[in-house]
């Protein structure tokens, strides 16, 4: 009982400190979804050249996307003319950090920490597009054909979209992940002993080596990895070690290796895994030897310490805030597996009785990007009068005329899913 009481005081200390950061961080996930240009992608990202790496670099750092988010986004990018120099940029840089998970890195990690973590990603991602163009260099480019979901709406129906997908779709994309990061931190915080890592793994360099082997298969998203690395550095991890968590935990796990090799190639996953693995080994190196180690310490946020007289917002506001956060994840939980949509008309005169229909189950389907690309997959195709997409069930149910399947499964395992009826 003791253990559940220090969990929850935990847990909350935690949620509070982090929510007003990561509402402002959902806020700006919003204004870059919606009002970003994305008719220049193409533009920007289409050549086998570095200035496209680094385009995609700018690109993929501030985008508050996971890797289950980055995925479909970034092999769509390359199934529409993106090089796979660019693509490889973006899917590196883009899951290990965002506008969300600076703000949180700040709030429990520290200004270094929030500086060092974009610029990382930045550098990785610039590092392994390089690569990549340079032993694809002999492949031919493809014609772009990305188009923006919302750049000839009205500015009210934009501002209108860009509150639903901040405060519904992202928020239902990173609900999961980052409330099971909260309880994995909070965990960690009442199970391990204090300088656990200090005491039995003193050894830095062997530390980031067992961080980096644990952390490559298992997903985590850039936001949730936060409280976790803040806990772990608490135990006495070494801030190196703390950084390739960050690093390797959000950028790299088993759903984005297999969709990456099975995509862009064998040669082109290496490429990706080892500008990974490298960049958080050096750049880790760097840290825990060349950096002041005060740069680091966790002395001075507030629910570390319990000590609430430097905090830097109010604590109203970070109540507030919790209490906003977690009745938006409840709504977005209700959207998602209660209220279903009805199907989408790609018509406006339907004759049901003329109409067949095909549930097909989407595998890797997991979050509102993924459903947006399985969307745009399909919407080419005439035959199709009506569809509904369901995220809960990770399904696609058809109803048209004389569907052709073999061609709307083909279109949407050309996105990084498998399709099965």
């Amino acid at each position: 009982m003791e253990y559940l009481k220090a969990f929850g005081i935990e847990f909350l200390e935690i949620m509070n400190e982090m929510a007003p950061w990561l509402m402002i961080g959902f806020f700006f996930a919003g204004i870059l979804y919606v009002f970003f240009p994305k008719t220049m992608i193409s533009k920007y990202l289409g050549k086998n050249n570095k200035h496209s790496v680094v385009n995609a670099a700018i690109l993929g750092v501030p985008l508050p996307l996971c890797s289950c988010g980055v995925i479909p986004t970034g092999i769509s990018f390359f199934k529409n003319g993106a090089s796979k120099g660019s693509s490889v940029s973006f899917l590196i840089s883009t899951p290990q950090t965002g506008v969300d998970s600076v703000m949180v890195t700040y709030s429990l990690l520290g200004l270094p920490f929030a500086l060092i973590r974009p610029v990382i990603a930045f550098v990785t991602g610039i590092v392994g597009g390089w690569i990549t163009n340079k032993t694809t260099a002999k492949e031919t480019d493809k014609e772009n054909e990305i188009n923006g979901a919302y750049q000839d709406a009205p500015f009210k129906e934009r501002l209108k979209n860009m509150f639903h997908y901040a405060f519904v779709e992202f928020m239902q994309d990173i609900s999961k992940w980052l409330v099971i990061g909260l309880v994995i931190a909070a965990l960690f915080s009442v199970l391990i002993p204090d300088d656990f890592f200090a005491t039995y793994l003193s050894n830095n360099m062997l530390s980031m080596l067992i961080v980096l082997v644990a952390s490559i298969p298992f997903y985590v998203c850039a936001t949730s990895s936060v409280p976790i690395a803040a806990v772990l550095l608490m135990k006495g991890l070494s801030p190196g070690a703390a950084l390739v968590f960050l690093m390797a935990g959000p950028a790299t796990n088993a759903a984005t290796m297999t969709v990456v090799g099975k995509v862009m190639g064998k040669k082109t996953l290496y490429t990706y895994l080892a500008s990974i693995i490298a960049g958080a080994l050096i750049f880790g190196f760097l840290i825990d030897n060349f950096l002041p180690a005060e740069w680091f310490s966790l002395g001075s946020i507030m629910h570390l310490s319990h000590d609430h007289e430097h905090s830097l917002l109010p604590e109203w506001l970070k109540i507030a805030s919790s209490i906003t956060l977690f009745a938006l994840m409840i709504n977005g939980w209700l959207r998602r597996y209660v209220l279903r949509k009805k199907p989408q008309s790609e018509t406006g005169n339907i004759n049901e009785n003329d109409m067949s229909t095909v549930k097909l189950t989407v595998n890797g389907m997991e979050c509102n990007h993924c459903k947006a690309n399985v969307e745009n997959a399909i919407k080419g195709f005439t035959e199709i009068k009506t569809f509904n997409v369901d995220l809960a069930s990770q399904t696609l149910t058809l109803d048209g005329d004389n569907l052709p399947l073999d061609k709307i499964k083909k279109e949407i395992e050309d996105r990084g899913y498998k399709v099965e009826e």
